[in-house]
């Protein structure tokens, strides 16, 4: 049997969902696309997504969490390409403090959202 599947969602949870929400839309230009919650108000889950990609992040809040989310090493991430200048890009997120690893010898950086989750920052893809 061959299976073809393809990536429709990343989840991750985090502490405050209107910080968040406005962090990914500041440094990303993610937008929501969907969102469902809880009838006890005990989750909301919201998706973003960037206009034109089927591809969704999905940010889960949960009511009963407390504290910080453990998240180990960081090594797990996302990695987003982003359009136009990367350099004056890399600019906008050093100003605002998000960058906080950068390894120029590969011409990579990563910001971090507000909750401490790492997102690998790429130049647009050549054609």
């Amino acid at each position: 049997m061959e299976i073809s599947a393809h990536f429709d969602h990343f989840n991750i949870n985090v502490t405050d969902l209107d910080r968040s929400l406005r962090f990914y839309k500041e440094a990303l230009g993610l937008e929501k696309t969907g969102e469902i919650k809880a009838q006890d108000g005990s989750f909301v889950i919201n998706y973003l997504s960037s206009p034109g990609n089927s591809f969704r992040l999905e940010l889960t809040w949960l009511r009963d969490h407390e504290g910080a989310y453990e998240l180990g090493e960081n090594e797990s991430h996302l990695a987003l390409r982003v359009d136009g200048s990367y350099d004056e890009i890399r600019e906008f997120h050093r100003a605002h403090g998000w960058i906080c690893y950068e390894n120029p010898s590969m011409g990579i950086y990563f910001i971090h959202d507000p909750d401490d989750y790492w997102i690998e920052i790429l130049p647009a893809a050549r054609k």
